[in-house]
């Protein structure tokens, strides 16, 4: 997989499908996973979208392939990420990109649009939030991170599923598959790497006094069933943005690439493809 080295020695992972066959300019797909996730929780979307766009998934610093941060704790904040994104896109001269982030990878990219309008042609916003985390949320979040730290997914898994999928989606045939994938490339990262992640995503700060900044055109996606990003909450960045456009997914949790592969490629192939 090849990676990205920052100024402050970090290492980013990405996956890069190149451009598509007979295509060498087409546009550029950059897809930013969720927190505890990594750059394959994008793959249904990805064996579509390659077929007319280049597709970059990106790793966050400490998660999927990315390894841990070499100097501590620092380096896990949004404005980092958000650096480290503006550098990815520079250093592959891809830009503008379609920005497809899903959660933490919206946090990311509703600043990165913001504040980097040259690098985002259009920006896609799923399962996320403008807002800071709620106190109640901050304290549990930090709990489950520091049980993780020191046992791992095992004593929290219970908890964190419930987190990060829907109900219709746990009681599914599909489920097992899924998770056991999920949980198969947790096991893989530093637990160091993966707890700092936590908390540079629990405390971040809000972006909404950003959103009017935004000019690319825009699509939110939010989940019914959604536990972490509730839907007012994506709501209310397609409120922000001028020109927005919100679209809800029935009977979906978290994790609406794997919950709901097709219907969000739709959305996705239909958004991208107008703009």
């Amino acid at each position: 997989m090849p990676t990205l080295t920052r100024d402050d020695g970090a290492t980013i992972a990405y996956h890069d499908t190149g451009a598509p066959a007979g295509r060498p300019d087409a546009p550029t797909v950059v897809l930013g996973h969720g927190l505890l996730f990594r750059g394959w929780m994008f793959h249904p979307q990805v064996e579509v979208l390659r077929e007319r766009y280049r597709c970059v998934s990106v790793d966050w610093r400490g998660q999927g392939d990315s390894p841990p941060q070499p100097r501590g704790a620092r380096g896990y904040d949004m404005d980092t990420l958000t650096g480290d994104a503006a550098a990815l896109v520079s250093h592959l001269a891809v830009g503008p990109v379609h920005w497809v982030g899903l959660s933490m990878g919206g946090f990311v990219g509703m600043r990165l649009a913001a504040r980097h309008p040259d690098l985002v042609r259009s920006l896609t916003l799923l399962n996320t939030s403008a807002a800071r985390e709620t106190r109640r949320a901050l304290v549990e979040d930090l709990a489950l991170a520091g049980v993780f730290r020191v046992a791992g997914i095992g004593p929290v898994r219970p908890a964190v599923e419930k987190i990060m999928f829907g109900p219709d989606f746990l009681a599914s045939s599909r489920r097992e598959a899924v998770v056991e994938e999920w949980l198969t490339g947790l096991a893989r990262q530093p637990r160091s790497g993966v707890a700092r992640a936590v908390v540079g995503v629990v405390t971040r700060r809000s972006v909404e006094p950003e959103l009017s900044r935004i000019t690319a055109p825009t699509l939110v996606v939010v989940g019914e069933h959604d536990q972490p990003t509730p839907p007012r909450r994506g709501a209310a960045i397609a409120a922000a943005v001028a020109g927005a456009r919100l679209e809800r997914l029935g009977g979906c949790g978290h994790s609406s690439t794997l919950e709901k592969p097709g219907e969000v490629t739709d959305l996705l192939t239909g958004f991208l493809g107008a703009h």
